[in-house]
């Protein structure tokens, strides 16, 4: 094809535009090194949560004054589909209850439902990374129901970049994970 007519020309602005592309980051896979017995056998993970700025594909973070601003590269996954499942990974490793988000995989009722509703999910100017927010845990059948608060902040360096954001935020939710388990399960 002749590049210099006009319909070269469109031919060869629509293969750069293919092959352009958003950089997006993955969070590390997580290996809690916790073991917290649990009190439910099994237990579904009800989709986290998330604000508005978190629930987006950008990469928040927050400034000195308290603007959150979107760093440029994006998330891998969705925010909250992502959180869920490693959750539910990281539940089940310290516990070794049979855990899965939902809806429920299994023939029977899980014995438990965990919620999550996160209140801050971001890197913030004070060098850490924050996930912040309740968890409440209802049993199935009978039992006491659970909830409590949290706000767990893990350092990121001066100069952080997207993918030190995406590595705190797995820590965070490990670290989420083993609390839920021992105050909640």
């Amino acid at each position: 094809m002749n590049w210099t007519t006009p319909l070269g020309a469109l031919a060869l602005t629509v293969l750069a535009a293919c092959g352009g592309g958003d950089i997006r980051y993955a969070t590390p896979p997580s290996a809690p090194e916790a073991r917290v017995g649990s009190a439910y056998a099994t237990l579904e993970v009800v989709e986290v949560q998330l604000p508005t700025y978190a629930a987006s594909e950008d990469i928040f973070v927050a400034d000195a004054g308290g603007a959150l601003t979107a760093l440029g590269p994006l998330w891998a996954d969705d925010p909250a589909r992502a959180m869920t499942l490693q959750l539910a990974r990281d539940l089940s490793a310290i516990t070794g209850a049979q855990v899965a988000p939902e809806p429920w995989p299994f023939r029977d009722y899980a014995a438990a439902k965990l919620d999550v509703r996160l209140e801050d999910m971001l890197a913030t100017a004070a060098g850490t990374f924050r996930l912040s927010g309740q968890f409440f845990v209802a049993p199935d059948d009978g039992g006491r129901d659970r909830s409590g608060r949290f706000a767990i902040e893990v350092p990121l360096a001066e100069d952080a970049d997207a993918a030190s954001i995406a590595a705190a935020r797995s820590a965070a939710v490990s670290q989420l994970a083993e609390d839920i388990a021992r105050r909640g399960l």
